[in-house]
């Protein structure tokens, strides 16, 4: 596309979590350190939750490929499970192959795989992703996962990755018992705007940039007000932004970009319209 216009070498602002673009700063540092921390403690439960878009997805698979070796992850990306269809990906995560349908069956074998690995000396994590999509049933089901534990520890962590919606849910008199579980929780909030100066500069530099500063300081900050800090819409009017300049054939992201970029983009919005469609931009006349 404008890699190489930009001497990129890929492109910088895809929207699927890749950890080599990981930032460790701000918010996603300190939830980090937590995360850290806990899961060598061997804290129950933790809990990360986070506005769509504020990046709890690459936190979520920055902690699974920084785990150390003596950690075994049980990773449940889409939860909107039945608590039979939990107890079978959880077991098939653990490399247990049944024919049961029986729950208790399920839940006994799990029990004794666990127990194995914990005499292994290795540490079993299970990591929910979008837990706000977890049916009633199926939440009530992962507190009796929790109950697995010898005289002297759990033999399950869990640390879910949620929206708003999950902490209303869990707030409910139904999931008391849940909620008293959870040992730590986390609030990740969007970026400042300073912080998305940074931002910009670090996707780029991991992307293969090394020229002068590529966005101007009115592109920075339309493109911080317009994207609200929220991360995943940065990447979607950075991204925009550069298809425009490159359409153009300059190499300095000016604000008149990111207005267009804004002005294609239903998600944002922002006190200036763009006086020209977007697309006539990156297509040129």
């Amino acid at each position: 596309m404008y890699e190489k216009h930009f001497g990129l070498q890929e492109l910088p602002f895809c929207l699927t979590p890749d950890t080599q673009f990981y930032l460790n700063a701000g918010w996603h540092a300190e939830a980090n350190t937590i995360l850290d921390i806990c899961i060598k403690q061997g804290e129950g439960f933790l809990k990360i939750v986070g506005e769509v878009g504020t990046g709890k997805t690459m936190l979520c698979r920055r902690l699974l490929a920084s785990l150390e070796s003596e950690y075994v992850p049980i990773y449940i990306p889409n939860p909107f499970l039945s608590p039979e269809g939990l107890f079978h990906a959880i077991a098939y995560e653990l490399g247990i192959h049944l024919s049961h349908e029986n729950s208790h069956i399920v839940l006994k074998v799990i029990e004794e795989e666990l127990v194995q690995l914990a005499i292994l000396g290795q540490k079993a994590l299970l990591i929910v992703d979008e837990a706000q999509s977890m049916p009633a049933e199926t939440l009530e089901a992962l507190r009796l996962v929790t109950n697995l534990e010898t005289e002297k520890f759990k033999l399950l962590q869990v640390v879910l990755f949620g929206q708003p919606e999950l902490d209303i849910i869990l707030q409910q008199p139904g999931f008391r018992q849940l909620l008293q579980r959870v040992t730590f929780s986390y609030q990740l909030q969007p970026l400042v705007a300073s912080e998305v100066e940074h931002y910009l500069m670090h996707r780029l530099v991991t992307a293969g940039y090394s020229g002068p500063e590529l966005f101007d300081k009115k592109a920075i900050t339309t493109l911080s007000n317009a994207s609200k800090g929220i991360p995943r819409l940065v990447n979607i009017l950075a991204h925009k932004s550069m298809m425009c300049a490159f359409g153009k054939q300059q190499k300095k992201i000016t604000k008149q970009f990111v207005l267009a970029a804004i002005e294609d983009t239903e998600s944002v919005s922002c006190g200036h319209r763009a006086i020209f469609n977007f697309h006539r931009k990156v297509v040129g006349s």
